[in-house]
């Protein structure tokens, strides 16, 4: 008899943009047609976008484990809850070498194969201008706008009052 076979699938944003030096939570999820077992292994690696040899990023088993050393050595912590099948982590301080393709990869014997979660990281210098943005500019830029209109509608009036005030005296001075 043929017995379904055990899948690991894993979840991740697939792309994200951050600001450089901020902090981010890559995010990645699983599930496993297994129960959580002891056993559980999370392996966390990254690749450059020069596509360079994968580095280690972070590895669970038991309990997290932190580099000792690498780019990512005192800038990543665990934020992960196995219990909830989340395994995601937090990188301090970005910066634009950080920029490439995070891979998240979760064994829990006997389920070890399946998908490897990727998320592609773009570390950008600023926030780029979004909907919210423009939609902000374009209401203060019509309340700057009626500003103005009604500012220089109360001179107009201002003016057309005194001259018709002027005219009204030469016109009492007149015999």
């Amino acid at each position: 008899a043929l017995w379904p076979a055990a899948a690991m699938e894993v979840h991740t944003s697939k792309k994200v943009d951050a600001v450089n030096g901020t902090n981010l939570r890559l995010k990645c999820t699983f599930s496993s047609s297994s129960p959580i077992s002891q056993h559980l292994s999370v392996t966390w690696n990254f690749q450059p976008e020069d596509l360079s040899s994968h580095e280690p990023v972070f590895y669970y088993l038991k309990e997290p484990y932190k580099l000792s050393a690498g780019r990512f050595k005192e800038r990543i912590t665990w934020d992960g809850n196995i219990e909830r099948n989340d395994v995601s982590i937090i990188i301090w301080n970005l910066q634009p070498t950080d920029n490439g393709t995070f891979t998240c990869q979760v064994k829990n014997p006997p389920d070890v194969d399946g998908t490897i979660g990727e998320v592609r990281l773009r570390v950008v210098q600023k926030v780029h201008f979004s909907e919210i943005h423009f939609l902000a500019v374009a209401i203060g830029s019509a309340c700057v706008l009626m500003i103005i209109v009604v500012i220089v509608v109360i001179i107009c009036r201002h003016h057309r009052n005194k001259a018709q005030e002027k005219r009204i005296e030469v016109a009492d001075t007149e015999p």
